[in-house]
């Protein structure tokens, strides 16, 4: 190999560490789940891809943001956004009165739950966790600004 050919390898080389850099920095970020408050969509020790850019205030979306409890990366799912009304009655979830779809969610473990009525704020999103007996999330911590929102779950890489 010449001293070009070598040049040419070190800066394509170099070209691909930045390229990889600049993905994990800026668009996607792998992240361990270490909680199980999103099981059973995302159990306790999967591997995700967060998607860095605007993150998705959309109800059903699964986000990452800082905890307003710990300061910690925390998931959650977006249920309500800005002037919907959110109330659980008997562990089942209502938003403006009626009650999405939400296969994933243990009733049985969380029966005779009740919260609410709340609006939720303009600029906010109101979030829960999947497995809401032990969720710690906007019933205890109140809606999230949507400028809190850091990520969007892209989908898991692994699970344990």
């Amino acid at each position: 190999m010449d001293r070009t050919s070598n040049r040419r390898l070190v800066g394509a080389s170099l070209m691909g560490v930045a390229v990889l850099l600049g993905l994990r920095l800026w668009v996607v970020e792998p992240f361990t789940v270490a909680s199980d408050s999103m099981e059973p969509t995302v159990p306790q020790g999967s591997m995700l891809l967060l998607f860095k850019g605007p993150p998705s205030g959309e109800a059903r979306s699964i986000v990452a943001f800082p905890s307003p409890v710990d300061n910690t990366l925390t998931l959650k799912r977006v249920v309500a956004v800005g002037g919907q009304i959110v109330a659980i009655r008997d562990a089942v979830l209502y938003v403006d009165g009626i009650p999405p779809e939400e296969s994933f969610v243990d009733y049985e473990s969380i029966d005779a739950t009740y919260f609410g009525p709340v609006t939720v704020p303009d600029g906010y999103v109101f979030v829960l966790g999947d497995n809401r007996a032990v969720s710690i999330d906007s019933r205890d911590f109140g809606s999230v600004p949507e400028k809190s929102l850091t990520a969007t779950v892209i989908w898991p890489v692994s699970q344990p």
